[in-house]
């Protein structure tokens, strides 16, 4: 283990001092960083759909057009303007998106161009409402009771297995967490790939090799890779949390951040230690960096399919069975249960899947990978079959 320390000492000396390094970590800071921000800036100008202007006579309709908008998950935010005059300017100059006009018994309204679609279908509950009201006065009846009662009555349900309730910022936060996994598993493993075929191609491996063994060689420089990625991660992960708590952005609690970055630690650990390995192994199949592409072309694959389809399928349908069962195999756990750990309900017999699986395939890529780094590393000129280094004595 002293020769793999060595090894991965050296590896982290030079990656950290890379100037590729400091760079693509500041950048990473920074965004996760402004991020946060413009998130707490634009959910503090934007809290509403839309802004409708009432004037003193249609002053009555504001309560109802909220109500309305409300019940069909739409949030619209009213203004009194002072005469319709003023109104109209508002509308033209773009602060109001429409004003209404008339008595307040009937819904009129005045917008610039064309009346957006969603703010149409408030005003049109509206509308339906106060001609509901018109008629059960003209029966004689109580309007603010019927629509009372109205109001109240909702549908009893019982469910058998209770849904898991997602906060739209675990949402956020998982999709995050995601985009960091994919982005460290692609660059480290890529690291680790063109670090083996440079040291082979200018036969520094061959001196190296005279030292330490193929497997403590190989082990040592995934081992300093990965620390170093590590580092990024935490840092940037880190980062993020703090500024989301500092400007407000981020309102979940403090430990259920601290749970997703550490989440986050781990898996990319995990998924770092499997494709890096992998990447080292079909990498010391060539001898030039032009050929480095094509062989790690299907482990990126994999990478990318397990982060394209939790990031298109989790946000519109966060309990997918399609990404549960995804999520507990082991080459997509990397990349799908940070997303899904992230956004909460995650049965804890699921995680201990996914962790217990990455756990057996780690050690056998262990001897898969040393038995093929060793047969091939090498070997210089062309690239060599996969089942070459495998038979090779």
């Amino acid at each position: 283990m002293s020769a793999v320390w060595l090894v991965a000492r050296r590896e982290i000396i030079a990656r950290a001092r890379s100037k590729a390094y400091v760079i693509s970590t500041v950048v990473l800071v920074v965004i996760v960083v402004a991020l946060a921000i413009v998130s707490k800036l634009i959910g503090g100008v934007g809290s509403s759909d839309f802004t409708v202007g009432v004037t003193p006579s249609t002053a009555s309709l504001a309560a109802p057009l909220s109500s309305s908008a409300k019940s069909i998950d739409q949030t619209v935010s009213t203004r009194t303007v002072s005469d319709e005059a003023d109104g109209r300017a508002e509308v033209e100059s773009g602060k109001l998106d429409a004003l209404l006009i008339g008595d307040g018994t009937t819904v009129q309204v005045v917008v610039k161009k064309d009346l957006d679609t969603k703010l149409g279908n408030a005003l049109h509950v509206m509308a339906s409402q106060l001609a509901f009201s018109e008629q059960i006065k003209s029966l004689g009846g109580d309007p603010a009771a019927v629509n009372t009662a109205v109001a109240d009555a909702k549908v009893s349900t019982t469910s058998l297995h209770p849904p898991h309730k997602y906060d739209s910022q675990q949402l956020v936060l998982g999709i995050i967490a995601g985009i960091l996994i994919y982005l460290s598993l692609l660059i480290t493993g890529q690291m680790v790939a063109q670090g083996v075929v440079e040291e082979k191609s200018s036969r520094v491996v061959e001196l190296l090799l005279s030292a330490v063994r193929p497997w403590q060689l190989m082990a040592g420089k995934v081992l300093g890779i990965g620390i170093v990625g590590f580092i990024q991660v935490a840092v940037t992960g880190g980062a993020g949390v703090v500024a989301g708590l500092a400007t407000g952005s981020l309102t979940i609690p403090a430990s259920a951040a601290a749970s997703t970055v550490i989440w986050l630690v781990v898996w990319y650990l995990l998924g770092f230690v499997a494709y890096a390995l992998a990447f080292a192994a079909v990498a010391a199949l060539v001898s030039r960096q032009e050929d480095v592409g094509g062989v790690v072309t299907p482990m990126m694959m994999l990478v990318i399919v397990g982060y394209v389809l939790g990031i298109s399928i989790l946000p519109s349908n966060p309990g997918s069975r399609l990404i549960e069962v995804l999520s507990m195999v082991p080459t997509f756990a990397p990349t799908m249960m940070p997303m899904r750990v992230a956004m909460g309900g995650v049965p804890a017999w699921q995680l201990a899947v996914a962790v217990a699986g990455m756990a057996v395939v780690i050690p056998l890529l262990v001897m898969l990978s040393a038995r093929i780094y060793r047969n091939a590393v090498l070997r210089s000129g062309a690239r060599v079959k996969l089942r070459e280094a495998w038979q090779a004595a």
